[in-house]
């Protein structure tokens, strides 16, 4: 009996869904800190990050290995507001 189950945690998996979750996971501004590119600091949308990331294979590399690892923390804490009950 073979196991068919796929293992790979980049399958079926797009880059639009990887910065979405990246940019939901740590925020641009740290994003821009683990990555330093110039479209997750100046002017970060996912839009213009997909376009830079498919141009630039270096970059996608380091995205999807930060992915990958993300994938194994915890989710951040949400900050709550001091003031709010």
């Amino acid at each position: 009996m073979t196991d068919n189950t796929n293992h790979d945690p980049m399958h079926g998996v797009t880059l639009e869904m990887i910065m979405n979750h990246l940019v939901e996971h740590y925020g641009w501004e740290e994003l821009s800190e683990r990555i330093s590119v110039r479209c997750f600091y100046n002017d970060p949308s996912v839009k213009s990050s997909l376009k830079f990331l498919r141009r630039t294979p270096w970059a996608r590399a380091k995205v999807e290995a930060l992915y990958i690892q993300s994938l194994d923390e915890e989710p951040p804490k949400k900050r709550q507001n001091p003031w709010k009950q």
